[in-house]
């Protein structure tokens, strides 16, 4: 068996390679060293370079979800804020109409409280119209950029916006209302008592007065327009729309006139011929209630007749601020729900930011005493190799001749 010959360049070129090699990971250890960070390219740890960009990836998804968060609260604490001045000129507006009720009070006296239901009513439309710091309407749906309430050419208060909801990722798989309409939050209200509405005749001339009634068997009620009409001044009877006869009876004051399901009273001194109406509820805004009120405080009172109307009047705008200050309470309380949602939420984001740092962390940063040990055995390893590189370069036949 022949002995297998290396010529000194082989030899040249292989402690060449050995020494390049020893250099390339040397400079790998130099630069984690440096950078701290254990993969630089793909090349390095596939499979930790695909974990190290899915932690990446998570942990800037989950930021951004928390800059939403920020915006969402931003946003619903200027919703916040505008229920509660809404909440505050209701109350206010209330206890004008109960101190009005009272009946001591002079034309003059009713005259300064119809003044300031005036400057509520401004006040209303004004957190109607409320804007974030960017400027974009927050009870105008979709349409942020349009003032959504203004007066309307005949009178009440228009609205311009739409019934859209804004919504914003704030979550894995969760968005959250950013606000609501003007419609969900002003011009959503049930007037009367929520099921029906009572009225009197424009021509009445007796002194009945007729309350907001109850419901008492919901599955009896029969959503239609009912006339109570006093056939005398001590009888009354009841027809539908189509003139049907539904109930009759002899009145007593404050006694129940009960029919459909329902119940009204009437009170004082009706006058034959005389009038009332209890027609099915609809959908009312807030202002239009406060309207109610300011017309209800201006009305005539000259005469018993007159007196009764006005008292039936503000009875009737009372109940409707009763019903929006109701639902302005709900629509905040929502509102606070999100609110409470969104801290929730942050802190499950902030859970999850931890747990993708941390295996971001794990996958990527070096471990530096493991990392100077290596850099000083490769150190080493490179000396080594350059006395024997120098060693295998000054081999020649001339040495043995």
């Amino acid at each position: 068996m022949s002995a297998t010959r290396i010529s000194t360049a082989q030899l040249f070129e292989q402690g060449l390679a050995t020494l390049q090699a020893q250099y390339a990971r040397f400079a790998r250890t130099q630069r984690q060293l440096a950078t701290g960070q254990r993969i630089a390219t793909p090349s390095e740890d596939p499979a930790g370079m695909v974990a190290v960009l899915d932690a990446k990836e998570v942990i800037e998804r989950t930021a951004q979800l928390q800059d939403n968060i920020a915006v969402a609260r931003r946003k619903l604490g200027m919703e916040e804020g505008a229920l509660q001045t809404v909440v505050d000129v209701l109350q206010r507006a209330r206890e004008l109409g109960l101190r009005a009720g009272s009946g001591l009070l002079s034309p003059q006296d009713r005259e300064a409280m119809a003044v300031e239901v005036d400057e509520l009513l401004d006040d209303l439309v004004a957190a109607a119209n409320t804007t974030d710091g960017s400027g974009e309407y927050i009870f105008a749906g979709y349409q942020v950029r349009s003032r959504p309430f203004a007066p309307a050419a005949g009178g009440g208060i228009a609205y311009a916006g739409d019934e859209g909801q804004r919504r914003l990722p704030v979550g894995p798989g969760f968005s959250i209302a950013l606000g609501d309409s003007g419609t969900a939050v002003f011009r959503r209200i049930r007037n009367g008592n929520g099921t029906f509405v009572t009225g009197y005749g424009a021509s009445n001339t007796g002194t009945g007065v007729i309350g907001p009634g109850t419901v008492d068997d919901p599955t009896a009620w029969v959503r239609d327009t009912y006339t109570i009409t006093f056939t005398t001044a001590t009888d009354w009877e009841v027809r539908d729309s189509a003139s049907n006869l539904i109930a009759s009876g002899s009145y007593t004051s404050g006694a129940a006139i009960s029919f459909r399901g329902i119940s009204v009273e009437i009170t004082g001194t009706p006058a034959a011929g005389d009038t009332f109406t209890v027609a099915g509820s609809a959908n009312q805004d807030m202002f239009t209630a406060l309207q109610e009120l300011a017309a209800a405080l201006r009305a005539d009172t000259s005469d018993a007749a007159a007196t009764a109307k006005m008292q039936m009047d503000l009875g009737r705008a009372l109940l409707d601020i009763d019903r929006a200050l109701e639902h302005a309470t709900d629509v905040r309380a929502e509102v606070g729900g999100r609110l409470n949602a969104l801290d929730q939420q942050e802190r499950l984001n902030e859970d999850l930011l931890t747990l993708a740092r941390q295996h971001l962390s794990e996958q990527q940063d070096l471990d530096y005493a493991e990392a100077i040990s290596r850099f000083q055995r490769q150190l080493l390893a490179i000396e080594a190799a350059q006395r024997s590189f120098a060693r295998v370069g000054s081999l020649s036949l001339f040495q043995y001749l």
